[in-house]
């Protein structure tokens, strides 16, 4: 009979798919199934044999045995294949043809060639490799004896298969366990792999837009040579640690899908592209800190540096003759060189003044007087715009920082004030005045500081103050040129903010809407025509910026106004009375603007005596400005004075104020370093 061919064993099966991560392949188990018996004893073989027999009736006992021997191997097959083994039971008796049969079956089952003892009656052993004589038909006693022995060995084999049997389930249990946590873990890889994958896309957009941030970092700012070639340092640890995780990864490509495994090169790569994007996050934000540091600094030194010129200063500004104006006698102005020479910024100005009423004791007439006057800057004639407004850049800059500033034009009719502070007629850029240049500079800077985490807004009012009478100049509508429904007021209890009623604060935030504001506002100025200028401003118009900032990432806040005030024509009673039926007008309106002027002058002199009264509330120029006149805030008078000859004694006027309220001012002060925040 035939060998069967040698099954592999199914624990081997279980380990080799865990090692090679396949799904696990069930070999055929030649084991019997848990929970089951073997129930066929030789009864049941018997009904096996029953074709068998049926084909074989008639013929002798000789041929019946053949038969039974020849159909053995097909049932220990079958009994095998299904698995079932088990004790089988004592055999009834039933004649010779049956137990010869029987007794086949079960010599065929057997493992090896153990062979009981020998008891009376039993059959003879083997001798030289031979089988043993066959008993005779009628020796029935003997056949039982042989198939009670072979029935001890099968029971002996059946004891010790079901224990084999039972280690080996416990083995295959062990095994399908350690193939569902290989399973887990693997989907828990796939799922992980995922992820990575998402992250890795993001952190490539990401990497894209800090790109552009360190080329522009490493641009401007030459003292990171060091630290880039940390970065070279760490980038070759990092290709190191590339390698190994590539090594690690060509393990993982052989267990999974191709498509996977073709992925999972590029992951690799994206790994260090995210740990550099890591890093260069780290870097940016370390970078912010100290941009937030430098930026903090470069405000306490900008403060440092103005308060050091001067909280208060004074510059002096002579406009251009004019067409169809005469020209002035030479020696009439000059402007001094300062200690380093014509190099130095004009800081002098020496007016020579001629009295026809004062002559010698010969006849002649009396040599001309000349008055000296110092300044913190002097503008010839010829200084334009544009260099006007780079003396006052920083100071404009300081409102920005949060601390308030107020800038005065003074002089007489007709000196140039409007002009400095609102600029020429048209839209030349050339003539443009303080007003729409400081406004672009600070919408310029707040835009940089953007890029800090700052964020600021600006709200605009445009007023004048004429015959003590507040008006609102961006007035639109029926309320246009109403000026009794505006009080200043405060903005609430408690609140040391000042606000107009009734007017409009209008949100800025680019050229166009300060343009349209300006234009607005100098239609509906209060205007005059008098002996000095045919058109005169008789009244004080102030233009008021409120800034707020915050730095919501710090919780930093910041808030101070820009005041720009064109002072009413500063002209003295007699010269600039108009002729004509308004002179009571005129000359009410005069009375109204050397009053608050003199108030104004008050106000100055006693923040510089530091007296515990101050007359703000004397005026309404200087109640509306008082947050912007004392403490930590900037003040500037530009005095404007006519080139003209003629004019020279309102000239010499103006210059003189200026020097008594002002400088003496400046005499008293004492600089100290007001801390921003």
């Amino acid at each position: 009979m035939s060998r069967e061919p040698k099954q592999r064993s199914p624990l081997l099966e279980v380990r080799g798919n865990i090692e090679l991560k396949r799904p696990l392949v069930k070999a055929p188990s030649r084991l019997p199934l848990p929970g089951t018996r073997f129930k066929r004893g030789p009864d049941q073989m018997e009904d096996a044999l029953e074709p068998e027999k049926k084909r074989t009736r008639g013929l002798d006992t000789v041929t019946k045995i053949a038969t039974s021997q020849s159909r053995a191997p097909a049932l220990t097959a079958r009994t095998q294949t299904q698995n079932q083994i088990t004790a089988p039971k004592v055999p009834k008796k039933t004649g010779p043809r049956c137990s010869t049969a029987i007794a086949t079956v079960l010599k065929n089952q057997k493992s090896g060639p153990a062979v009981p003892a020998q008891k009376p009656g039993a059959a003879p052993p083997m001798v030289g490799g031979r089988k043993p004589t066959k008993r005779p038909a009628w020796d029935l006693k003997g056949q039982l004896c042989d198939l009670n022995a072979e029935l001890k060995c099968c029971r002996e084999r059946t004891q010790t298969l079901a224990q084999e049997n039972q280690q080996l389930q416990d083995q295959l249990r062990e095994a399908q366990q350690q193939a569902k946590a290989r399973g887990a873990e693997c989907r828990t890889l796939e799922g992980e792999l995922a992820r990575v994958q998402a992250q890795a896309e993001q952190g490539q957009q990401e990497l894209g837009s800090l790109r552009a941030r360190v080329l522009e970092l490493e641009e401007q700012q030459c003292t990171q040579e060091g630290l880039l070639r940390e970065l070279q340092k760490e980038q070759l640890e990092l290709q190191e640690e590339r390698k190994g995780l590539a090594a690690r990864l060509e393990e993982q490509e052989r267990r999974l899908q191709a498509s996977e495994a073709a992925l999972s090169g590029s992951q690799a790569e994206v790994a260090s592209l995210r740990q550099e994007a890591t890093s260069q996050a780290a870097l940016l934000v370390e970078q912010g800190e100290r941009l937030h540091g430098l930026e903090m600094e470069r405000r306490r030194l900008h403060n440092q540096l103005q308060e050091l010129k001067g909280n208060i200063r004074v510059f002096c500004r002579v406009r251009p003759v004019l067409p169809g104006e005469p020209t002035p006698p030479p020696g009439y102005l000059l402007f001094p060189s300062g200690p380093g020479g014509p190099a130095d910024l004009p800081t002098r100005l020496s007016v020579s003044r001629c009295d026809e009423r004062r002559g010698t004791l010969s006849g002649a007439p009396a040599p001309a007087t000349r008055h000296d006057f110092s300044f913190d800057r002097v503008f010839p004639p010829g200084s334009g715009q544009d260099e006007v407004f780079e003396e006052i850049a920083m100071l404009v800059q300081s409102a920005l920082d949060g601390y308030p500033v107020c800038i005065f034009a003074y002089g007489q009719t007709g000196s140039g004030k409007t002009f400095t502070m609102e600029g020429g007629p048209g839209r030349d850029p050339q003539v443009e005045g303080l007003i729409p240049r400081a406004l672009r500079h600070l919408f310029s800077v707040a835009q940089e500081l953007g890029g800090q985490g700052w964020t600021y807004s600006f709200v605009a009012s445009y007023v004048e103050i004429y015959n003590e009478t507040v008006r609102d100049l961006l007035a639109t509508g029926p309320r246009k040129g109403q000026g009794g429904e505006c009080e200043i007021r405060r903005a609430g209890p408690g609140s040391e903010e000042l606000t107009v009623t009734n007017a409009r604060y209008v949100p800025v935030s680019c050229e166009k809407e300060v343009e349209a504001l300006l234009h607005l506002a100098h239609q509906n100025r209060a205007v005059a025509r008098t002996s000095q200028n045919e058109r005169s401003s008789r009244s004080h118009s102030v233009f008021q910026l409120q800034i707020s900032g915050e730095h919501t990432g710090r919780g930093l806040q910041c808030g101070a106004s820009l005041n720009l005030v064109d002072l009413a024509g500063s002209e003295r009673l007699d010269p600039s009375l108009a002729l004509g039926p308004g002179e009571r007008e005129r000359l009410r309106e005069t009375q109204a603007i050397n009053s608050s002027l003199s108030t104004l002058g008050l106000v100055i002199m006693a923040l510089s005596n530091k007296e515990s009264h101050i007359p703000y509330r004397n005026s309404k120029l200087t109640y509306l400005l008082q947050n912007s006149l004392g403490g930590s805030a900037k003040m500037l008078m530009f005095v404007n004075i006519s080139p003209l000859e003629e004019n020279v004694s309102e000239s010499l006027n103006s210059l003189r104020f200026a020097s008594k309220t002002f400088l003496g001012l400046l005499s008293h002060q004492h600089t100290e370093i007001t801390p921003l925040f």
